[in-house]
């Protein structure tokens, strides 16, 4: 959120650029750690970078695209890159950890980050923003991240202490306490990080509640997915990362070719309930993996129709969040957008996993065997964000 604002208020090139530098120089740190506090020091502040670079991006989509149909085939192009990335980073990512080392997951980052930059600053159109006399919310910036991070720890915690122990109901309480504390500065202060007139169109709130839910269900259906093709079908780094390419290739399919003309002659509505509708039973189908199935079996049918709702739900999602956005707010809806997947994310992992982990723990205690209980586990989870996204698809 203070990324997309400073954004609006001193150009979205020069903060795209700072957090890409950020980032490559974090990657670096990453690769060179010889020990777990360096790694997760430098992993917090390539997490600021890649923030910061996120955060400002559809903005300059959208100001760079100004008319509806290029900027309709653009946001696939975004929705493709930002969405399939991840698939082909486990892939990448497998096959570097299996035939180098790990370190090179990070320091493959450096090359690709010099070049980015370099040709950011001579391909980006500059911008000057509005200034910074129009003043950012740093204080609403740390209510909200404190918000959140405490969110985070306390579904986290609840492994160890429960859902309705003092000290998961205390810290939840703590976090709603600050939660509230941001919304109610927003409301008055004279330069809010996050104007609340942004949630006045529909459009807009939707589009982000309805992510929100989407990626919780879809996001930690990658981590799961992973789990279960290593810890039960013995998949090894570099074979998994092939077993999720096809949502890669299925998202890469839909966004960058079908979704865009899609929305051109339909609408952003009409093409999101069908995305919306392929991840619920992707994701259900996930549900029904058993402790001595396959991939061809069990997971591949599933993969297909997840990626291909992704790749038709992420841009319509994407087009709808930024349709009723003003010029000067473009960054701001941009942050939001980008908070809204990472809260999604986050959430829903942390719920998700916490849940099959708890599950996979009781069925073991009832004396299932190891490879029975974490697929018992892990099919609670898919269920459950499969349940997530059919909510959103009410909405």
């Amino acid at each position: 959120l203070l990324s997309g604002r400073l954004g609006d208020l001193i150009g979205r090139k020069r903060v795209f650029i700072a957090g890409l530098s950020l980032f490559t120089a974090a990657s670096l740190l990453c690769g060179v750690s010889q020990g777990p506090a360096m790694l997760l020091a430098a992993r917090f502040v390539q997490g600021i970078g890649g923030a910061v670079t996120s955060a400002v991006t559809l903005g300059m989509v959208v100001t760079l695209f100004p008319q509806p149909k290029e900027r309709t085939k653009a946001i696939g192009v975004y929705s493709f890159v930002q969405s399939a990335g991840g698939s082909m980073g486990l892939l990448a990512g497998g096959v570097l950890t299996q035939t180098i080392s790990w370190h090179w997951i990070f320091f493959v980052n450096v090359p690709i980050g010099i070049v980015a930059v370099l040709l950011a600053g001579r391909v980006l159109v500059s911008e000057h923003g509005v200034g910074l006399d129009e003043g950012t919310d740093v204080v609403g910036a740390l209510l909200v991240t404190s918000a959140l991070m405490l969110s985070v720890y306390t579904i986290v915690e609840t492994t160890n202490y429960g859902w309705t122990s003092a000290h998961t109901l205390s810290f939840g309480a703590a976090a709603l306490a600050l939660l509230l504390a941001f919304v109610a500065r927003q409301a008055k202060a004279s330069h809010p990080l996050l104007p609340l007139r942004v949630f006045r169109s529909r459009n807009v709130s939707g589009a982000m509640g309805i992510q929100a839910l989407m990626v919780a269900g879809m996001f930690s259906f990658q981590f799961l997915c992973v789990l279960y093709l290593q810890k039960v079908l013995g998949f090894d780094e570099m074979h998994t990362g092939l077993g999720i390419f096809p949502v890669s290739v299925a998202i890469g399919a839909l966004s960058l070719g079908l979704s865009p003309k899609l929305i051109a002659r339909f609408g952003p509505r009409t093409v999101l309930l069908p995305g919306l509708s392929l991840i619920t039973a992707g994701l259900a189908a996930l549900g029904r993996v058993s402790a001595g199935g396959s991939y061809v079996v069990d997971v591949l049918p599933a993969l297909l129709p997840l990626g291909i709702g992704f790749g038709l739900a992420m841009p319509s999602l994407a087009t709808l969040a930024m349709s009723a956005v003003t010029p000067q707010d473009s960054g701001i809806a941009s942050g939001m957008f980008n908070t809204m997947q990472q809260i999604g994310s986050a959430f829903g992992l942390a719920v998700l996993s916490t849940l099959a982990t708890s599950h996979t723990d009781a069925l073991l205690g009832d004396g299932a065997s190891t490879a029975s209980a974490l697929t018992g586990g892990y099919q609670l989870a898919f269920r459950i964000g499969s349940g997530l996204v059919a909510v959103a698809l009410l909405l």
